[in-house]
């Protein structure tokens, strides 16, 4: 029978492993394979073994994979889940235990589910809305892991995952123990955090970090294009939409309207040719539709293949020998990988620091045949690119209603 696989830092992990804990891996880590391993050793099995080792079949729980709708669709679970002998097929799985792997979207469907096993891959656990309802449910009556690259940027983030583990018994709780409001507010607004030597503590209690070690090398080059300097400063000034001719209304419409005054410049289109020259095979991220159009209207050439990952189309990865997959950021930026290009090519910048890590990784993958990775960033010396750059390196999120100073 065959060999589990696991690799040492793996290994490493699922030693130091508890019910309730976040495996915190970066993107490309396997941390989906390393959470199996924990399930597979919980329930009888052997990883330190040369052979396969059957887990008990009599005590063996059943196991729920909460995941991303990609990753549900495109069975990457199912097929880490080979060499435990899992699978949601029950003709082929070896054990009687239930195996399923389902969307965040679908997670009240298992909130009655009790004493089994669930993996919550992608931390979606943010806030109070229904999937963090029905995951505080399930975590009451279940064994469960977490799993993230990137676990939290507040204490505001890891309330969901204190309750359940019965740090706090609420929000409310937590609140009271540890936030400061502004006090003249309109709105909740969190001023600070008192007592954060215990949050502190308790986040290290269930944070298991992979000591995981790349071979790869990444290369991240910054490629600077130009852009309208006059329509720029006009739209700026006078808050006026050249597109719609009409007064700008929100500070959200304004850095829209700046962000495509950059973005669509043909320079941008130019950079993308000489690039594709060098990488005949590329994915490109974007963030709007109308980036979306110029990048199909640029001639690649009639032997290339294009397509889409975004919210109207789901395309696979093309096999041609010269492909652009066109990728939205929010609609692609986790969930799936390629091993087939060394290159990405970011259109435009995301707001969100943890988009562009996610988006990044995927080809920093463990199973990729190259070395070396290249990450080429177009942007402009406009204002807004490098205000949403300076957020980006401080591993922040960009905040339009700051940068416009909006009224």
């Amino acid at each position: 029978m065959s060999k589990i696989g696991l690799r040492d830092y793996q290994k490493s992990a699922i030693e130091r492993m508890q019910n309730g804990c976040i495996l915190c891996g970066g993107v490309g880590s396997g941390k989906s394979r390393t959470a199996l391993g924990y399930y597979y050793v919980q329930n009888g099995g052997d990883i330190d073994s040369d052979e396969y080792v059957p887990m008990d079949d009599n005590d063996v729980k059943d196991l729920y994979v909460i995941t991303t709708a990609r990753k549900r669709d495109t069975k990457e679970w199912e097929a880490d889940m080979i060499p435990f002998l899992l699978s949601t097929n029950k003709d082929v799985n070896l054990y009687s235990n239930k195996v399923i792997v389902d969307s965040w979207n679908n997670i009240k469907k298992y909130e009655n589910i009790k004493n089994a096993f669930f993996i919550f891959d992608e931390q979606r656990v943010v806030g109070s809305g229904t999937w963090v309802k029905a995951f505080l449910k399930i975590t009451k009556d279940n064994e469960w892991i977490l799993l993230s690259a990137t676990p939290g940027d507040t204490w505001q983030d890891y309330i969901p995952v204190f309750i359940a583990n019965g740090f706090y018994k609420n929000r409310t709780e937590f609140t009271r123990e540890h936030i400061i409001y502004k006090r003249f507010s309109k709105f909740p607004q969190i001023d600070r955090y008192i007592n954060t030597g215990r949050l502190i503590r308790l986040r290290n209690k269930i944070l298991i970090n992979m000591d995981f070690r790349r071979k790869t090398v990444s290369h991240h080059e910054d490629i600077y294009t130009k852009y309208d300097i006059s329509t720029y400063k006009d739209t700026m000034r006078n808050r006026w939409n050249p597109y719609k001719d009409k007064p700008v209304e929100t500070a959200s419409e304004l850095c829209y309207l700046l962000r495509r005054i950059v973005n669509s410049d043909d320079s941008r289109q130019v950079a993308v040719c000489e690039l594709f020259e060098k990488h005949p095979k590329l994915i490109i991220f974007y963030n709007f539709d109308y980036e979306l159009e110029i990048l199909k209207e640029i001639s690649y050439g009639d032997d290339v293949e294009i397509a889409e990952w975004n919210g109207h189309k789901h395309q696979p990865i093309p096999e041609s020998t010269r492909w652009v997959y066109l990728v939205q950021y929010n609609a692609g930026c986790e969930g799936w990988n390629c091993v087939k290009t060394d290159t990405i090519i970011f259109y435009s910048q995301n707001y969100s620091y943890k988009v562009m890590a996610q988006a990044a990784g995927r080809t920093d993958r463990l199973n990729t045949p190259f070395s070396d990775l290249y990450y080429y960033h177009l942007k402009s010396r406009s204002g807004i690119d490098l205000a949403i750059s300076k957020a980006l390196d401080s591993k922040k999120k960009f905040n339009e209603l700051r940068y416009v100073k909006w009224k």
